[in-house]
């Protein structure tokens, strides 16, 4: 299992200072981590003045709990936590549907690779169209690249949950994509 300090290193005295009310240290914390806030929830909601409301909700609610965090670790975990809490939140509010795809948003977790354009544009509305929690776990699954155990972390539900949401999540879209098929040739 891979660690969250490799995805984004944290400066500990930059750390300590923002948590001492240092306010160019916590500006420095929010550049560090505002890709990662804003790719997360502009991948789930699909709109990025949408995105960036919640990230500005997430860092506002960092800037009011930083006492709470114990280390640039737990700084992370936090803040995909509360990312991810807030956009299902958002979308439960709303009821919004996803109005863009995943190439508008920024900084993927994995590499990108040559692909087919058509079929990733496919698979990306078969992605937004999915259930809120659903879609939550696919995203942070293979965006994010999170095992199932820090997803379970994350959303606060069980590790067999996460596994058996993301394979009902991935039999959906397999399903979608061979009906998909069969119905363009």
């Amino acid at each position: 299992m891979r660690t969250m300090t490799a995805a984004i290193p944290v400066e500990i005295t930059m750390f300590r200072k923002a948590r001492a009310g240092d306010q160019q240290a916590f500006g420095s914390l929010v550049t560090q981590h505002q890709a990662m806030v804003f790719s997360i929830a502009c991948r789930f909601l699909r709109d990025g003045t949408l995105a960036e409301d919640v990230a500005q909700e997430v860092f506002l609610e960092l800037y009011k709990n930083l006492d709470r965090i114990e280390s640039g670790n737990h700084l992370v975990y936090w803040l995909r936590q509360v990312t991810s809490r807030k956009c299902i939140d958002h979308v439960r509010r709303a009821r919004l549907r996803p109005k863009f795809g995943l190439d508008d948003a920024p900084e993927p977790a994995a590499e990108e690779r040559p692909e087919d354009p058509m079929a990733s544009r496919m698979l990306e509305r078969m992605v937004a169209a999915l259930p809120a929690r659903m879609r939550m776990v696919v995203v942070l699954r293979y965006q994010e690249d999170m095992e199932p155990s820090e997803i379970s972390e994350m959303l606060g539900m069980p590790v067999a949950s996460v596994k058996s949401v993301l394979h009902r999540g991935l039999e959906l879209l397999r399903s979608k994509v061979q009906r998909k098929r069969g119905g363009a040739e």
